[in-house]
């Protein structure tokens, strides 16, 4: 598949996450909904690696990258899921905006070649001040809706620093591969949180049709895409798919799930846009100066 191609698909996807999130968790509880959409995400990997003949090794690197994957996976969809039962369905994507400019920050941080200019600061700046809006505008909601915003930055810097955790460790599986072995690693994690909380004792139509598009799109589809795109550009670059989705995920919030969109999420959001796109350009922009890694020389 070409790059192109998985971009418009993962853009489609994403926006369509953070709506499934919110009802696969109605009444069965978030940790159920996750744990499900990862295990029925996994046999379907399962099946297609069979079936095309995808190596999954469990060799020391191999396992070292299953566990980056995993165990970023595993905090960033924990906390997305519980977040989500506190505030719109649309500012989930929204404050994951912010992941080009946390990507950025840990690939500076990691990966030696990075580098992090005055205009990436500049950007940087204009989306912590987005979400400070959106953070106000939580306190206009219930008393958990901010809790609910905390949540979805700590998944964010969660899934950013896995990127390029991954991005260091150089796999050279194939996409499908690295999820599959992530998954096979995060699923005992997913489903000791369900347990611990209890297991429904039935599940809502919607809601079973939304863990299983959850499955399929997010999980089975998605994430090997995600990774594919890890492999093949910048982790920076492919965090850049959240330049569309938020406007997008909060239109269908509204469109399908009757959310309100204050006027101070709209106003956060093209900050945070503005932070991207200055992130993007901002070489195209009067900004010389550039930092190489945050550094200290030892003492």
């Amino acid at each position: 598949m070409s790059v192109p191609a998985a971009f418009l698909i993962v853009i489609t996807i994403w926006s369509t996450t953070p709506l499934g999130i919110q009802w696969s968790g109605v009444t069965v509880g978030y940790e159920f909904g996750v744990a499900a959409r990862m295990l029925i995400g996994l046999i379907v990997l399962l099946i297609t690696t069979k079936l095309w003949h995808k190596p999954l090794p469990f060799d020391r690197h191999a396992i070292r990258v299953y566990a980056a994957g995993g165990l970023s996976m595993f905090v960033a969809m924990t906390l997305a899921y519980a977040s989500a039962q506190h505030i719109p369905s649309g500012w989930i994507s929204v404050i994951f905006g912010l992941s080009p400019l946390l990507t950025s920050l840990f690939a500076v941080i990691l990966l030696p070649e990075s580098q992090f200019s005055a205009g990436k600061l500049t950007g940087m700046l204009l989306g912590l001040a987005g979400l400070a809006v959106v953070f106000a505008e939580s306190f206009q909601l219930e008393s958990a809706a901010w809790y609910g915003v905390v949540g979805i930055v700590v998944a964010a810097a969660s899934q950013s620093f896995g990127a390029v955790l991954l991005k260091k460790l150089r796999p050279s599986l194939p996409a499908i591969s690295v999820t599959t072995g992530s998954l096979l690693l995060a699923m005992p994690l997913f489903w000791l949180n369900s347990l611990l909380h209890g297991l429904p004792t039935a599940v809502p139509a919607k809601t079973l049709l939304s863990i299983i598009y959850l499955a399929l799109m997010g999980t089975a589809i998605g994430f090997p895409l995600y990774f594919y795109l890890l492999q093949n550009i910048s982790a920076q670059r492919v965090a850049l798919i959240t330049l569309i989705t938020p406007v997008s995920a909060l239109l269908l919030g509204a469109r399908l799930n009757g959310e309100v969109i204050g006027a101070r999420v709209w106003l956060g959001t093209a900050l945070i846009l503005a932070g991207l796109a200055i992130y993007e350009y901002g070489k195209y922009l009067p900004f010389r100066k550039t930092w190489r890694r945050w550094k200290q020389p030892p003492l």
